[in-house]
């Protein structure tokens, strides 16, 4: 009570201390939440109006047809499927064959284990580069096809040690009570483990959606069919467009009235695929904050 007194009857210096935090807190704040907040704003702006200038906190000439385009124009729909269904599936099998892995790693008399995790640890810190890895992907009939966005993610080396941690974390009595009940293996792992490892797999998904959702390396590099773009690739190269290039397709817009440039269409579609992580991404902080915690502490 003594304490708490002495805490409320704080000094004119520790008050000035805060008030300095908070403002600089406040300020980290805007300065990493506007540039999204512009992008927001110049996507429901004129893109030709946009070109001008001057934009900063509202839309000076509101249009939906920046949305409108990206809507109706069948690439962008193309790619955004694309990313959609990479995303759902990659992060399904990613998280499946990961934590399959470290369940069985995360057995101390399992035959081999220390070979498993020296190779593991190597395979993290060491790599053969893009021409071995492109060769790989060339001998396994990957290349140009959707399973390049699939198959070399399928195994996330750093997750299967968290996951490790975490499983030898969980109660051995909770496996034994199951096999004595004669459960195998696997229905152990489906029906036992992965619902108690709800935290775990929740962290890994979210980090693992994020990934595959904003990843444009694969499609720059490994494809060459325009229809397997994913949505990152397409807006990375709307940015990569020389500027005579895009002040010609303006000025065409402008003429004809449309008044929609291909970087305003590229905001709109900055925005479209950055709401879904903002929206999911706090109904997963909990099991999150949890699982990285418990991943990390127990071993």
């Amino acid at each position: 009570m003594k304490n708490s007194r002495s805490y409320l009857r704080r000094s004119p210096s520790d008050k000035a201390i805060d008030a300095a935090v908070y403002a600089i807190l406040i300020f980290v704040l805007a300065v990493s939440v506007y540039p999204l907040y512009l992008a927001v704003v110049l996507s429901f702006n004129e893109g030709v109006d946009a070109q001008l200038g001057g934009i900063y906190f509202w839309p000076r000439k509101f249009t939906l047809k920046n949305y409108e385009k990206f809507f109706t124009d069948f690439s962008w729909l193309k790619a955004m499927a694309v990313t959609l269904s990479r995303t759902v599936l990659g992060t399904t099998l990613t998280v499946l064959f990961t934590s399959f892995v470290a369940y069985g790693l995360s057995h101390r008399n399992l035959l081999g284990r220390r070979l498993y995790m020296k190779l593991f640890i190597f395979a993290m810190y060491f790599s053969g580069g893009v021409i071995p890895y492109y060769a790989v992907l060339r001998t396994l009939g990957l290349l140009d096809t959707f399973w390049v966005y699939i198959v070399p993610s399928l195994l996330n080396l750093f997750y299967v040690l968290v996951a490790i941690s975490f499983f030898q974390g969980i109660p051995e009595e909770l496996q034994e009570a199951a096999r004595v009940d004669g459960a195998g293996e696997l229905r152990i792992f489906f029906s036992v483990i992965l619902p108690v490892a709800k935290p775990l797999l929740a962290t890994i998904a979210i980090f693992i959606s994020v990934q595959h959702w904003n990843s444009w390396y694969d499609s720059a590099f490994f494809v060459k069919n325009q229809d397997l773009m994913t949505l990152a690739y397409r807006m990375m190269a709307v940015l990569k467009k020389s500027d005579l290039n895009q002040v010609t397709q303006a000025s065409a817009a402008a003429a004809s009235a449309v008044r929609v440039t291909p970087m305003s269409v590229q905001l709109a579609a900055m925005v479209i695929a950055t709401m879904p992580v903002v929206v999911v991404y706090p109904f997963f902080q909990k099991y999150i904050i949890s699982g990285v915690t418990i991943g990390s502490v127990k071993g």
